[in-house]
């Protein structure tokens, strides 16, 4: 199942350096890969950020798992 990201990760020039954010909120993408990474579980980011949804942090790691997959395809090209 692949999960459409584009209307949730959003771009402004403005916000946190142009960084891919969730819904236009001050939080990035890679925000959320750093909780992730550092084990916190979905639950507790979801506590911690009540502004957050389920779907918000499948919507982080789509559009990293496609980001990454454009820079190893770009390597190998």
């Amino acid at each position: 199942m692949v999960v459409d990201y584009s209307k949730i990760i959003t771009f402004e020039s403005g916000k946190r350096s142009g960084q891919p954010c969730v819904r236009g909120l001050r939080m990035t993408v890679y925000d959320i890969l750093e909780y992730l990474a550092s084990g916190m579980t979905h639950q507790e980011i979801l506590k911690d950020f009540p502004y957050l949804t389920e779907e918000d942090l499948r919507a982080c790691l789509a559009f990293a798992a496609d980001h990454g997959r454009k820079i190893h395809y770009a390597v190998a090209a």
